[in-house]
Order: structure tokens, then sequence, then C-alpha cells
């Protein structure tokens, strides 16, 4: 996907929500476990999640470590997600949100894990180990490193706004970053809770897209980001997890989710 193509469903729809699948198996209704596996009730629920929140997000975002932890089993209900979203909802932008950060060959398998194997449109990374990290996944036309740039954690500031040369190292990154890519194949991740730097950040990255987590549960405010974060087409996919996928634990868990993301991060 491109980004006009991005920029397009987010007019289209009316909204910059990307909806979270961090699925946790302890959270899953009782009425979807029901005669099901583990694998089956969580790749049941993810389905009925991804149908009832297609119409008012632009964006899917599964969280790996919710699957990895499930061994192959996890594998498999992973890739199953993708093919649903592919197969019935073939607007959308799909995330791995993998925080994945190493260098050489190790990279390059990991580039190809998620862009050919299991066909993410993009991948978050933590670019510590530097560039090598990253430009692996910048070889691929129409998919987009998504590089962590000032995440939305309390101890955050423990690395990314300690200043060196005059300036905090949130910004040497984004600017390391520009230097080896085109908005058309990097993102950024700006924390909701950071909102106060939204529009400091955008002042000297105007084009990239931000892939903003921390609305909801964590306690962002979508309206601030929208505020703050937006460049003249937009430019922001705004993340809601919990908030939206567990909006109800019953019977009217999709129903609930639906409602809860019609009312997030509107545009």
């Amino acid at each position: 996907m491109t980004t006009d193509q991005l920029y397009s469903e987010i007019k289209r729809k009316g909204t910059m929500l990307c909806v979270g699948l961090d699925t946790d198996w302890n959270k899953v209704p009782d009425s979807v476990k029901a005669g099901r596996s583990v694998g089956e009730a969580i790749l049941e629920f993810n389905r009925r999640i991804i149908d009832s929140t297609a119409p008012y997000c632009v964006a899917f975002k599964p969280n790996l470590a919710f699957y990895e932890c499930l061994g192959a089993e996890g594998m498999t209900i992973l890739g199953k997600t993708v093919e649903h979203i592919r197969l019935n909802h073939p607007g959308q932008f799909i995330i791995a949100d993998a925080k994945r950060g190493d260098i050489g060959n190790t990279a390059r398998m990991y580039a190809k894990s998620y862009f050919e194997t299991f066909d993410f449109d993009a991948v978050t990374l933590a670019p510590y180990m530097g560039t090598d990290t990253v430009t692996p996944f910048l070889e691929y036309p129409g998919r987009f490193a998504i590089v962590v740039a000032l995440s939305s954690n309390p101890s955050s500031s423990d690395f990314q706004t300690v200043e060196g040369n005059g300036k905090p190292l949130y910004r040497t990154v984004i600017e390391k970053m520009i230097g080896i890519s085109t908005p058309e194949n990097m993102m950024f991740v700006v924390g909701a809770t950071k909102a106060d730097k939204l529009k400091e950040i955008r002042g000297f990255c105007p084009d990239n897209f931000f892939l903003v987590p921390g609305v909801g549960a964590q306690g962002g405010s979508a309206e601030e980001v929208i505020s703050a974060g937006s460049n003249a087409k937009g430019g922001l996919l705004i993340n809601s997890s919990r908030g939206v996928i567990y909006a109800s634990g019953g019977e009217d868990f999709a129903e609930a989710a639906a409602k809860a993301a019609a009312l997030t991060a509107r545009c």
C-alpha cells in the first residue's frame, strides 16, 4: 500500500484509527471459548473483532507477543488473522507490532518473514543498533519500516529524551532515519501520552506518517493527538487496543468493539 492509498482510505472513512489486536486468552469472552481450543477461540475472537471494526478503522496491528507466546499454534493464528483481513477487508493497512532490532542476515530474515511469509504492510522496529537494523526493511516497495522514536511508556525518558549535541535522542533517531528513507517506506512511533511533543516533532518531520499508541487505556487523547500531530493530509495512525477490543467481555463484545471504534480517532 502507498501513502496516497492510505491517505485516501483515511479521507473516505473519516478516521485515523488503527485497531491493535493484542488478543489475550484470559480476556477472550467465555461465549467464544466454549467448545473451542485456545487457538480456535483466539482466531474466532480476532475474526469477529476485525469484521465488526473494519468499517471504522484503516489499519489493524497484531502485537506479536500475544501470538509468539502460544508457540507454533500462535504463528498459525497470526497467519490466519492476516489472511482473514486480506480476503475480507483488502483496503486495510496491516502492521506487525514486533519491535525487532537486529542487523545483517538476521534483519533480512525478519524482513522476509513479515513482508513475504506473513504479508504485512509494515513492521515496528527498535533502532538502538543503528541504521543497519532498518535498511533491509526499506528494500520492499510498498512496505514500511515503523521506527520507534518516542514511545508512550513512563520510562521512555531513560533514553529517548536524553540530550546529545543539543537535541534529544528521539530527534537524532528521526533525522537519521529520514536520511536513509522516504515517506513512502518510513513511519515513526510517537506516543499519544507525549502529545506535547507531537507538534514539535511534526515541525521537523512534516511528511512521514506517525503511528501513535497510548490512546484509550493508557490515557492518551485522540483529539489532542489529531490537533498536535496532523500534517496537511492527516499523516496519523492512532492505535487503540484494549479500549476497542475489550469494550465488553460479554456476548456483545463484537458490537461493543464496533461502537468504541466508531467513536475513536474520527477526523
